[in-house]
């Protein structure tokens, strides 16, 4: 790795962020069982103002593992949302929802949450960015940008459509799937509202050979 190259949060700083994304954060960390398997470490290196995403299919692990970062996150002053879990959320910082929760809808978060929480919800198309605007939702991750390990093979959106749907959007768009310091570049005039990723977010020793993000 080039000592002078600049990370993921440098190049975030620089990002031409939307006034809707104001409030918002410009870095999410997602946790992978596979690809991550320190993230308090990770949690660890993000500056302040970051989020994390706490993803874990096995709710009992997912919980253990949302309470190991609970209190580092709140130090940091790094938000923390939960994926798929409404009831944990609600002892965080918010929720994130899979497309397919998206599609099913999230009324009871939607007409109760507690002040200041955050709802994203991950999205591949214009149809679920609107999807998620309908439920109420306060950004979407959209994914996959580039080329990425957490889905080979999956066709990438690319930066100049990413672009087109960040500019067509009625929510803040982050930029996923297969973002570090390089791609994240390329985006830096797309208005996206922020990046999320896992390798890239890394301490270096984590990181999977210096592949993209998730």
């Amino acid at each position: 790795m080039n000592p002078s190259a600049p990370t993921l949060a440098e190049v975030a700083s620089r990002l031409k962020r939307p006034a809707s994304a104001a409030g918002l954060p410009p870095l999410i960390l997602m946790t992978d069982s596979q690809r991550l398997p320190d993230p308090l470490s990770a949690l660890r290196h993000l500056p302040p103002g970051s989020a994390v995403i706490v993803r874990e299919t096995d709710p009992v692990r997912r919980r253990v593992l949302a309470r190991r970062l609970r209190h580092t996150a709140r130090c940091r002053r790094i938000r923390m949302l939960i994926a798929a879990d409404e009831r944990l959320a609600r002892e965080a910082d918010g929720l994130h929802l899979s497309e397919a929760m998206a599609r099913r809808g999230a009324r009871r978060w939607r007409l109760s949450p507690r002040p200041g929480t955050l709802l994203t919800a991950a999205a591949h198309s214009a149809t679920a960015i609107r999807r998620a605007a309908a439920l109420g939702a306060n950004a979407v991750l959209l994914a996959p940008v580039f080329a990425t390990a957490s889905h080979p093979g999956a066709p990438a959106i690319g930066p100049l459509q990413f672009a087109r749907l960040v500019w067509s959007s009625p929510l803040p768009v982050y930029a996923l799937g297969g973002i570090d310091a390089a791609t994240a570049q390329r985006l830096l005039r797309s208005g996206a509202a922020g990046f999320a990723a896992i390798g890239a977010l890394s301490p270096p020793r984590q990181s999977a050979g210096g592949s993209p993000g998730a």
